[in-house]
């Protein structure tokens, strides 16, 4: 039997559907995905803490969920919007159901109601806060909840998304398991590097990559691993005579959720770090950079989620195809003279990559790790190993 479920915007209007996952009411930024496939790596991005995600491919299930594509533990997003819930999952890897899963980690979630009416009044009024219940039915209500919720500008979501301890990652295989619910460990016979790694065949002695955790996807370290990298991973809190004590080679940021201006001790931890290691940042991280480097960020209309979104690379011109998830961008009129642009979004010209004239330090946007092109930016990767090897 199938029960109601709202979804009420801030602006008054309300969507009525069906829950497809469970009992609740939760409050939250209303986005969008024009990712195709997918699903189960964006329920389980920590990126996505404090938002309503919804989906704008029409049907969302269809080869279920497992094990091997989880980007974290658990899910962090507040709720889930899709317009038809497969019932049926037809795929080899499947393991479970997205609907069970969705009630197995308290996903309050929602489907048959109108997304690209939902999506086209996110693209012209701009994101919006929200409130998704199956347990508060009353429009008026839901309505007074949404203009009530918080929204993400002012917050600091990553301190709720950041792992409790330190620890040494290693690759995920076919069979792994996680440690200390944070990370990935490969059995001993499992040890030989993955031969579709981005990385040249590592060299002696091992790069030692501290990686701070701001929300991060289990895929960063994957890569980092994978290509002979030896991976530290501490949370995004740490300061930097924290992570200097490792002595690193070099020092990843990580994506994470919500605004970066709040996250002064991650922005201090940085300014400490620049100049005495190679330092590489993937979303939230190439935000925090370019804050630590005395640039500012703003918030984006509605945001750039999904997994075809043209950038050109400009010392070649080339153009790649990448994954990304994202509400804020750096503001090119603050970028001072230390920063040079590297990449821009072909959509809107936004900022999608920085390097310091001066410093081993440079960051991207969107995600290399993701493949969305699919090997169009695994070259980042390589000029990081090169950075700390120089």
């Amino acid at each position: 039997m199938t029960a109601p479920a709202k979804l009420a915007l801030e602006d008054g209007t309300v969507y009525t559907g069906v829950s497809i996952g469970a009992d609740g009411e939760v409050d939250g930024e209303v986005c969008f995905n024009t990712s195709m496939t997918g699903y189960q790596e964006i329920l389980t991005d920590p990126s996505y803490r404090g938002q309503i995600v919804t989906m704008t491919f029409p049907q969302i299930g269809n080869y279920g969920v497992n094990e091997g594509d989880l980007e974290s533990a658990r899910p962090h997003l507040a709720g889930f919007v899709v317009r038809e819930h497969s019932r049926v999952n037809s795929n080899f890897r499947s393991e479970g159901a997205l609907g069970e899963y969705l009630k197995d980690w308290g996903v309050v979630a929602i489907e048959s109601i109108d997304t690209r009416a939902l999506v086209r009044r996110i693209r012209s009024q701009g994101a919006m806060r929200g409130v998704l219940s199956t347990v508060d039915l009353d429009d008026a209500s839901l309505v007074a909840k949404a203009k009530a919720s918080p929204g993400l500008v002012g917050r600091d979501l990553v301190s709720e998304v950041v792992p409790d301890m330190p620890c040494e990652w290693q690759e995920p295989c076919s069979e792994w398991t996680h440690l200390n619910g944070e990370c990935g460990m490969r059995n001993a016979e499992d040890s030989k590097r993955d031969p579709h790694s981005p990385f040249p065949i590592p060299h002696s002695p091992t790069p030692h990559v501290v990686a701070l955790d701001y929300g991060m996807k289990w895929n960063i370290p994957r890569h980092l691993f994978g290509g002979g990298c030896q991976v530290t991973v501490l949370p995004g809190t740490a300061t930097a005579e924290a992570v200097l004590a490792q002595n690193p080679d070099g020092v990843f940021l990580s994506n994470g959720p919500g605004d970066p201006e709040p996250l002064e001790y991650a922005i201090g931890t940085i300014r400490g770090l620049l100049g005495k290691t190679p330092v590489f940042g993937i979303c939230l991280g190439h935000q925090l950079l370019s804050l630590a480097c005395g640039a500012k960020t703003f918030k984006l209309k509605f945001g750039h989620r999904g997994a075809n979104h043209r950038v050109q690379r400009l010392d070649t011109g080339a153009v790649e195809i990448t994954s990304q998830n994202h509400g804020f961008a750096v503001d090119e009129a603050s970028l001072p003279s230390t920063l040079e642009v590297t990449h821009r979004s072909l959509n809107d010209g936004t900022i999608e990559g920085v390097r310091h004239r001066e410093l081993a330090a440079f960051s991207v946007q969107y995600h290399p790790e993701a493949s969305a092109g699919p090997h169009d930016s695994h070259y980042l990767f390589q000029e990081f190993l090169k950075a700390m090897r120089a």
